[in-house]
């Protein structure tokens, strides 16, 4: 059965190869976008231009979708930030978009979020506490540690919705500077894989795109 998928942070990377192959095998998709996007207009699906995760007035026009099978939540940015060049303000931009954002996003749509409704949102084995290994990177690392919690609490009070939080691998796109393990297409594809495979059962888990658990 095709599914209806509302991408949020669609217009490069994850998001955009993640609309484009669903897409192909037969699903329906609306993309956001912050602003007009030619690579995901010509996609041929639904575009909502103007969403920005930052900005709350703006995601009042993610309640025109209706009836989605699917949420995923791309948007994010990451800043290599450590002690020794240490930026409130970068660290306060992370969260605004890794943690509150994805937040705002669900609230926006709650209504929607009815049962049998499935939920990914993108984070980072980098918001891990047990995973941490090298430090630094404070406002990514913590950021994505409080999507973490928000993604597990939503699991409780949102019992009939399925929510799992991925980590899409390091990937190779802008966000990396070109570097990583992974091909946007392959994490795209795993991305998929994993929504496809999520159940009720499952609600409030972290696992890598590749299929594995990930630790807290």
């Amino acid at each position: 059965m095709a599914n209806k998928v509302l991408i949020v942070g669609s217009s490069r990377g994850i998001g955009l190869e993640t609309a484009k192959q669903l897409l192909a095998r037969g699903d329906s998709v609306v993309a956001t976008c912050r602003n007009s996007n030619s690579e995901v207009e010509s996609l041929g699906c639904e575009v909502l231009e103007g969403i920005d995760v930052t900005d709350l007035s703006s995601l009042s026009g993610l309640k025109k979708v209706k009836d989605f099978d699917w949420l995923l939540v791309v948007a994010g940015v990451l800043k290599r930030d450590g002690l020794h060049d240490f930026s409130e303000e970068s660290i306060r931009q992370q969260f605004e978009t890794n943690a509150l954002g994805p937040l705002r996003v669900v609230q926006a749509v709650k209504s929607s979020l009815t049962k049998d409704v499935k939920v990914g949102l993108l984070t980072s084995r980098m918001g891990s506490v047990a995973d941490n290994s090298s430090g630094g990177s404070y406002g990514y690392r913590m950021s994505k540690a409080a999507l973490n919690m928000a993604g597990k609490s939503l699991s409780i009070e949102l019992p009939e919705v399925a929510i799992r939080l991925i980590h899409p691998g390091w990937v190779r796109t802008e966000m990396t500077g070109g570097t990583g393990h992974l091909s946007v297409e392959e994490s795209a594809e795993g991305i998929i894989k994993l929504m496809d495979n999520l159940t009720l059962a499952q609600s409030g888990s972290f696992f890598h795109v590749n299929g594995e658990p990930l630790p807290w």
